[in-house]
């Protein structure tokens, strides 16, 4: 017997398993030991726990990500919620900004016309600020005939050069910096760009508002001192007998129009304007008569009336009053006219005789020169002609005589009317 059959007989026989593998007429054994069998149930153990290890993960791992994916979905929503709010935010302010800009907009464009109207009253304010400089309206002016007024130009109130500053300054604020100044307040702290924008335009508003408030008073003012000066001027005319125009009686009453109603800014220089054109009527039709002197600050030395003749030492009617004046002293028309004689008359001597309208004449005689032609247009102040002492004249001097439709009168009235308008007619 061979070894094998003796480990079969007489030993314990070892275990171990055979498989057969039949393949059609083929047959196979295959035989498997224990530790083999050990080894594969081995490795099929430790694939089904790593099979259920992985199973557990992935379920456990399904877990987490849906957790994950949760979080991220709500993350995500309060991001858009968060991005809806921003965005939200964002127009509102987007709005404001556009309504802060338009309103801005809007107000610079007030502004713009309040600044383009007060420069156009400028332009219109030119013109008659030189005729107000040139009459001398709202000064001194006329004062000694008004007391009111006298009281005002002592008081260093409305004189002539204040008034028209602050007419001129006012006339455009722009001219004058301080006429247009900002509340400081404006740009206290705390305040949104649009509540700042708005303050300030307030403070301009205002500020443009009292310049306009002011030149529609200062205007008028100057309209009411225009009546006043004509009125003046014709009362002194009119106490010597002369003719004068008609003034405009300066009533009150009419619709209620606000002092920041363009229409009060061109009632009042309408107003302005008339008054101004009447005083320059009145003015000149008083230039126009005699009420002035030949000569300033002349003496004089006989009077109108019966005298001693100085030749034939008997009582004779002098027809004109005599200044004291030395040879070559200028002689001036006492008021504007027209020659109507220019030569040598008489006892007169050389003699000028001016037509001043309305039957007035004046004559001025005993000349050593005269300076003007007949049919000459003079005005009042021109000199006509130097002193002298030709025809009846016992020594230099002029004798000056005021005729009205041919009848001598007493020119003593007129001179002294003329004195009352010298400070009117300035």
């Amino acid at each position: 017997m061979s070894q094998r059959q003796d480990s079969r007989v007489f030993g314990k026989r070892p275990k171990q398993h055979t498989i057969i593998i039949a393949s059609g007429d083929r047959i196979r054994h295959v035989t498997v030991r224990p530790w083999l069998f050990g080894l594969g149930a081995s490795f099929l153990g430790m694939i089904a726990i790593g099979y259920l290890a992985a199973t557990s993960y992935l379920v456990l791992r399904d877990d987490l990500i849906g957790a994950a994916m949760a979080r991220q979905a709500r993350m995500q929503h309060a991001y858009e919620d968060r991005i809806a709010s921003l965005r939200s935010q964002v127009d509102r302010v987007t709005s404001r900004q556009l309504l802060d800009q338009q309103l801005m907009e809007d107000k610079v464009a007030e502004l713009m016309a309040r600044q383009q109207a007060l420069t156009s009253r400028h332009g219109r304010l030119g013109p008659l600020l030189e005729r107000v400089m040139k009459e001398g309206v709202g000064g001194d002016g006329g004062a000694k005939a008004a007391p009111g007024r006298q009281a005002r130009a002592d008081t260093g109130i409305d004189t002539r050069e204040s008034r028209l500053a602050r007419l001129a300054s006012a006339a455009n604020p722009f001219l004058d910096p301080a006429s247009a100044r900002l509340d400081p307040t404006a740009f206290a702290g705390g305040e949104s760009v649009g509540e700042r924008a708005d303050r300030i335009f307030s403070s301009v508003t205002l500020s443009l508002k009292s310049i306009e408030r002011d030149q529609v008073e200062k205007i008028q003012d100057l309209a009411a001192d225009a009546y006043e000066i004509a009125s003046q001027i014709n009362e002194v005319v009119a106490s010597v007998g002369l003719p004068t125009p008609e003034v405009a009686e300066s009533g009150i009453g009419g619709p209620f129009i606000r002092p920041n109603d363009p229409r009060a800014f061109e009632a009042s220089l309408d107003d302005l304007d008339a008054a101004l054109g009447q005083l320059e009527t009145v003015r000149r039709n008083a230039r126009a008569l005699p009420v002035s002197v030949p000569a300033a600050h002349a003496e004089i030395t006989s009077t109108f009336g019966t005298r001693d003749d100085p030749f034939l030492r008997r009582p004779a009617f002098h027809s004109g009053i005599d200044f004291r004046a030395a040879t070559g002293t200028p002689v001036h028309a006492t008021g504007g006219g027209t020659v109507v004689s220019a030569d040598r008359n008489g006892g007169y001597g050389n003699m000028v005789e001016i037509d001043h309208g309305n039957g007035i004449t004046t004559r001025y005689a005993h000349l050593s020169r005269i300076l003007v032609d007949e049919g000459e247009r003079v005005e009042a102040g021109a000199v006509i002609g130097k002193a002298g002492s030709t025809g009846r004249s016992t020594g230099p001097h002029i004798h000056y005589e005021i005729r009205r439709n041919g009848n001598a009168v007493n020119p003593i009235r007129f001179i002294k009317a003329a004195q009352k308008l010298k400070p009117l007619m300035q």
